[in-house]
């Protein structure tokens, strides 16, 4: 198998197109052509991880944070981020990223955090906008089935908790072959008008490459109409942080109680209590400081995130608590996220846990 494959399933989950635009997501080094042998996961690509993977005969890690975030003019060894990449190519290992791409997902890191506090109703706490697309073509009646189906499958038509979406509207098109035209109904040099129905379905706009590759193998004629539409409607499945909730109330303290345990943290640094229960719960992991307007307007009795500098703080202005629980404490758990996607696909490869902590944050 090759590392393309491997990047090929995380980007079915997180496209490299809704990153951010400051990110550098992807693949730092080594050839997607290259045959995989064995990876290794973890929150950062360091020089001790590329040891790691060495140790382990594994030719790629897959991070979470970028090595490499600008672009370096020399690689003479004189930082931490110049003596990783040496040693990475060195060795012949890949270095791959997910990072805003995975955030930015309804089933990536934040709802991982989710899913180890045990919340329900579980939404993208800041959903984007201009992520979505409409695809409008014209199809024979007799051939409906059968293209709107491949269209369906290749990844259009949702609608919140609904798929197979579209508007379907009969009426007539025209044509005329031309010489050298191979038409599938009418013939060359005549005026011909065939029932077809007008076919309307929005879609992820990062899925528009399979949505119309789908569409021209699927549609029986040799040149097929279609329009794309940007749209910009909030497309709920793709943004920053998420909110859900508990399914009982618990106090602050409790609740505090109850994130030390999941993160295994000592330390949280925390706005003043606020005398009431806990509930409603925002979550952002890294650094989420811009999404706490966002957290207290959907009325989130607490925002969970990391790097909170000391004046935020005030920002709370009690109409919520606010948890630090530091950034790489709130991203610990994507590791566990990048192996429930890779061994749901290739569960006889081999994909360890980096056992590095890479946190560069002390407590004493």
């Amino acid at each position: 198998m090759k590392i393309k494959e491997i990047i090929n399933e995380i980007e079915k989950v997180a496209p490299l197109s809704l990153q951010e635009n400051y990110d550098n997501a992807g693949l730092i080094t080594g050839h997607p052509d290259n045959e995989f042998s064995a990876a290794i996961l973890s929150i950062d690509a360091t020089e001790e991880v590329i040891q790691e993977a060495i140790d382990r005969g594994a030719n790629m890690v897959i991070s979470h944070h970028p090595i490499i975030f600008s672009g370096l003019k020399k690689i003479n060894g004189n930082n931490y981020i110049e003596r990783t990449i040496i040693k990475a190519i060195k060795n012949d290992i890949a270095i791959y990223a997910v990072h805003t791409n995975i955030d930015n997902v309804s089933t990536g890191v934040n709802a991982k955090i989710c899913e180890k506090l045990a919340l329900i109703n579980c939404k993208v706490l800041l959903p984007k906008r201009g992520e979505l697309k409409k695809l409008v073509t014209f199809i024979p009646t007799d051939q409906l089935d059968k293209v709107r189906q491949e269209i369906f499958l290749a990844g259009a038509g949702h609608i919140g908790n609904y798929d197979s979406c579209s508007y379907n509207l009969e009426g007539e098109g025209s044509f005329r072959a031309l010489e050298g035209a191979d038409p599938y109904v009418g013939n060359v040099g005549e005026i011909h008008f065939e029932r077809e129905i007008r076919f309307e379905a929005i879609f992820p706009a990062h899925k528009q490459s399979n949505i119309i590759s789908a569409l021209l193998k699927s549609h029986p004629y040799e040149e097929v109409a279609y329009d794309i539409y940007p749209l910009d409607n909030v497309y709920e499945k793709i943004g920053a942080g998420m909110i859900g909730e508990l399914e009982k109330p618990i106090s602050e303290k409790e609740f505090l109680d109850k994130i030390k345990k999941v993160f295994d943290v000592n330390c949280i640094r925390h706005t003043e209590f606020l005398g009431k229960k806990i509930k409603k719960i925002a979550v952002c992991g890294g650094s989420g400081s811009f999404l706490l307007r966002r957290a207290i307007n959907k009325s989130a009795d607490i925002f969970i995130s990391g790097d909170f500098k000391y004046h935020q703080f005030f920002d709370a202005d009690k109409q919520i608590l606010i948890a630090d629980i530091g950034h790489y404490e709130s991203e610990q758990f994507t590791k566990e996220l990048f192996y429930d996607i890779l061994t749901k696909k290739f569960p006889n490869f081999a994909f360890y846990f980096s056992e590095k902590n890479t946190n560069p944050v002390n407590y004493f």
